[in-house]
């Protein structure tokens, strides 16, 4: 799901990066107001986990990858803005340090991949699990889900800033100046792969995530870190 360079026209790849930095600086502010000191190291791990997962790639044709996150346990665990700057330091390293991912997709890999599946990852998890324990077996489920859908939702937004390249930026003579592929092609290409692969993927890691968590540390969960929107610079009515 990463971008490189070269598949986002400038007119593309720099209005998300400065898109980007706005909302980082959010993040940044809401992960200090809400993660105690004691709760830094959990947020590290997090992002480690992270860092690690994503670096088993699947190539998909046209020059994207399949690859699962760990984003949605983060937010569950976190909280969506924590999450976000945590898989988004994940990505910036990635880019800098081992080119997986270009330095100018930046921005749009963090609001693709860090930003779209923490928030919709944390709000399928809370909707599907509402009030059920977090060890029940809905809870399970809703945390499968949660991965399995805001993956996919990531991969989308991946696709359509892909496929757009090609109709909005070409030659005199038609020939597309940056991504090759058609809207059409990159949204089949992106999508078989996720949804079929990568996303169960996700899901899996999120469910036994959370099933590690809440058997083996659940005083994680007891601080209102799932159920307590408000404590997490979110709404707490779903």
């Amino acid at each position: 799901m990463h971008i490189p360079d070269g598949y986002l026209a400038p007119q593309t790849a720099i209005p998300l990066l400065v898109a980007a930095v706005p909302l980082l600086a959010v993040g940044v502010k809401k992960v200090g107001e809400t993660v105690k000191k004691r709760e830094v190291p959990v947020l590290a791990v997090g992002a480690a986990f992270s860092f690690v997962i994503m670096m088993f790639n699947l190539p998909i044709p046209g020059g994207s990858s399949a690859h699962a996150v760990g984003a949605v346990l983060l937010a569950i665990l976190m909280g969506p803005w924590a999450a976000f700057v945590g898989v988004s330091v994940a990505l910036i390293i990635q880019a800098l340090v081992f080119g997986d991912g270009g330095v100018m997709a930046i921005g749009a890999n963090c609001i693709n991949i860090a930003l779209v599946m923490s928030f919709v990852g944390y709000y399928v998890y809370r909707m599907i699990r509402g009030n059920a324990d977090s060890t029940s077996g809905r809870a399970v489920v809703a945390a499968f889900l949660a991965g399995y859908v805001a993956l996919n939702a990531a991969a989308f937004i991946t696709a359509l800033e892909f496929g757009s390249q090609y109709h909005l930026f070409q030659a005199a003579d038609g020939t597309p100046l940056y991504f090759m592929y058609p809207l059409k092609v990159a949204i089949a290409a992106m999508m078989s792969e996720h949804l079929l692969l990568a996303g169960p993927v996700e899901g899996i890691v999120t469910s036994l995530g959370m099933l590690f968590v809440s058997r083996n540390y659940p005083e994680m969960l007891s601080r209102n870190m799932i159920a307590g929107g408000k404590n997490w610079g979110v709404d707490s009515h779903v």
